[in-house]
């Protein structure tokens, strides 16, 4: 049974920093792409960055200057390190683990998903 939990949600001034986390269990870590997603209100579901069984990374261009994927194997655990926020980063933030994931911003390509943590910048 696969479980993706996340936190470290939760309201910031503009320009600060959050850091999230999302931590799984219930599937093999090495043989999983995880990537972070976020969806605002009336938006489709967004790809920010993903991480593979290697450690390489990927981000969205918009994103790849303020924002960091990593993984902590050991804790099964995966982060977003979230800096300099903006208020249009305000969102629903989603991670999910892919086995298959041949395009990594394509939110379907992914077979589990955690309930999401709320992000609001103001």
């Amino acid at each position: 049974h696969v479980q993706l939990v996340e936190s470290g949600g939760g309201s910031v001034q503009v320009g600060g920093s959050l850091r999230l986390s999302c931590v799984g269990s219930g599937f093999s870590w090495r043989k999983n792409c995880m990537g972070w997603f976020r969806q605002a209100p009336g938006k489709a579901r967004e790809g920010i960055a993903v991480i593979d069984s290697d450690g390489d990374t990927a981000y969205a261009e918009s994103m790849k200057d303020r924002f960091t994927i990593s993984v902590d194997n050991a804790k099964n655990t995966l982060y977003l390190q979230m800096n300099s926020l903006k208020p249009e980063d305000t969102a629903m933030y989603y991670c999910a683990a892919g086995r298959a994931v041949a395009d990594w911003t394509r939110a379907n390509e992914y077979d589990s998903w955690g309930q999401g943590t709320q992000v609001t910048v103001s």
